[in-house]
């Protein structure tokens, strides 16, 4: 640090400085196809776990630095690689944990990238590639972070700090409470950001304080002991698609609005936010309405949703005359914030049971519970982020609710329950994480990273 700087101008001077260098490493970090799913490469996950590794330990700044996982309860298997880092802190100084996490969802389609998903490219502004926004981003905000603080502090700095890039975050991080379990002390904290979520748009940062939860489920539909003839019997035998579409159907009404009693909606203002402003971020053609009742973000933000993403039947290709026994689909729902995940899933599994048509017989499997989370902004914590937010990306931050779910922050809560939980993101609403052609807007990135690195020398400043 030079004497004619502030500490916090120091700080902001290294991490502008150091943001080339953190979206090489980003770029590095995207060529490598580290999908945590069943059926992909669990060495590829690894190599992925090594690369962060190297670049904590390339901080210098650690008591430890490893990769670990953890068993996932109720099976033989182990979790994926995590990288795990820790440094004591010093003189009554806060601890803060950052967490992010290195694994990427599967890229789909290859037709439908207009540039290889695993080779970064720069277009637009924007870097595309799988994982450039989630949440390879994310870990490199926290990198390149510390790095601006350790460049302009030195050793000079008394914050306590734990590193924690899990493995499986896309892939249900089925090991994530027990790694929490096992790697406790190392993990516990005054302050917790998780870098895993987004922001108003590409210029306002955010600070998300509410979380939907979640359930999804593998429900089948069987009306038939074996396939038949659909000209011979179609008419007076129910076969299991006419059944599944009609089973469905009553999950919503009309106007899209789910239709299922028990679930609950949280009362809670949202801003102004315009159909338009839908139709661009979401991608919704002019022709085609949206659903629901009430304002656009309440809807996403305070009220439940239920998606079907997968339909096991017999494909075009394969179609014949014949009337289906049995028809899957994977059923997964969005729980408005303050609502017990668990609770909403009964309150569905009640309601397709009542509703099955033609005394079709359901079975469900494959359940998964998340629930939401809700933040509380009377913290300490919640006033330093949101002056570093102002300070990095030099608007004021907006307070915003999503829609999508991070189960996993139950967890933290429940094993930190004195923690200050903070969740913030890199990316922006056109980011499209989990689609094709994902992208990490580039200023976004370096607001984030500066903000970041100013949050840490405020915490760091703290009076113990």
């Amino acid at each position: 640090m030079t004497a004619d700087l502030t500490r916090p101008d120091s700080v902001r001077d290294a991490a502008v400085s150091g943001v080339p260098a953190a979206l090489a490493d980003l770029g590095s970090l995207v060529r490598i196809p580290s999908i945590a799913f069943p059926g992909f490469d669990r060495a590829e996950v690894q190599r992925s776990a090594e690369a962060v590794k190297a670049l904590a330990d390339g901080l210098g700044i650690f008591d430890a630095v490893t990769i670990a996982d953890a068993a996932i309860p109720g099976t033989d298997e182990r979790g994926m690689p995590a990288v795990l880092a820790s440094r004591a802190a010093r003189n009554g100084k806060p601890t803060i944990l950052l967490y992010a996490h290195h694994d990427v969802q599967p890229v789909g389609d290859d037709a439908l990238w207009e540039s290889p998903p695993f080779e970064p490219t720069v277009r637009d502004g924007r870097l595309y590639g799988r994982g450039a926004a989630d949440d390879k981003a994310g870990v490199m905000v926290h990198i390149g972070a510390l790095r601006a603080l350790k460049e302009a502090l030195g050793d000079d700095f008394d914050l306590g700090v734990a590193l924690f890039i899990e493995g499986e975050e896309e892939a249900g991080s089925r090991s994530f409470a027990q790694f929490l379990s096992d790697h406790s002390d190392a993990l516990r904290a005054d302050v917790i950001v998780v870098a895993d979520s987004g922001n108003w748009d590409q210029k306002t940062p955010a600070l998300t304080v509410s979380l939907r939860g979640n359930t999804r489920f593998t429900l089948k539909v069987r009306t038939l002991d074996h396939a038949s003839h659909s000209g011979m019997f179609g008419g007076a035998v129910p076969d299991a698609m006419m059944a599944t579409v009609r089973l469905l159907d009553t999950l919503w009404d009309a106007d899209g609005t789910v239709a299922v009693e028990g679930l609950a909606t949280r009362d809670a203002a949202t801003p102004e936010y315009s159909e338009e402003t839908l139709r661009d971020e979401a991608g919704l053609p002019a022709g085609v309405a949206p659903i629901g009742r009430g304002p656009i973000l309440g809807r996403i933000w305070n009220q439940p949703s239920i998606t079907v993403t997968g339909v096991d039947a017999p494909t075009v290709v394969n179609a014949s005359n014949t009337l289906s026994p049995e028809i899957s689909v994977v059923v997964s729902a969005r729980v408005a914030p303050g609502q017990v995940a668990r609770e909403a899933y009964e309150a569905i599994e009640r309601h397709l049971r009542a509703h099955a048509p033609f005394g079709a017989e359901l079975e469900f499997r494959d359940v998964d519970f998340g629930d939401g989370f809700l933040v509380d902004t009377s913290g300490w914590a919640v006033g330093a982020v949101r002056e570093a937010f102002h300070e990095g990306y030099g608007v004021e931050p907006v307070d915003i609710g999503v829609g999508g779910s991070i189960p996993f922050i139950a967890d933290l809560v429940q094993t930190f329950p004195s923690a200050q939980i903070l969740v913030t993101g890199v990316e922006d609403p056109h980011a499209r994480a989990h689609s094709p052609n994902e992208s990490l807007h580039l200023e976004t990135f370096r607001n984030a990273l500066v903000s970041e690195a100013l949050l840490l020398e405020k915490l760091d400043a703290r009076p113990a």
